[in-house]
């Protein structure tokens, strides 16, 4: 399996973090060299491992925005 290339642009916040002290983050992370999307998934204390996550256009990232502004929490 070829090995993953990212880079993390612009650490933006974290969301939560879990028992074993990954965090739960949203990042500006460029991945293989490509334009750098938003990104959210857990992360190992220093960024070296990484779970599953999603990855978002700024055009995506506005149109969750709205969606998360109409809930009543």
């Amino acid at each position: 399996m070829a090995e993953i290339k990212y880079e993390i642009v612009e650490e933006i916040g974290v969301i939560g973090e879990n028992a074993k002290g990954w965090t739960k983050e949203i990042n500006l992370i460029s991945w293989n060299n490509a334009k750098a999307k938003y990104d959210i998934r857990d992360w190992s204390i220093e960024h070296e491992k990484m779970s599953k996550g999603i990855t978002m256009t700024r055009e995506d990232l506005k149109n969750l925005k709205d969606i998360l502004n109409k809930l009543e929490l």
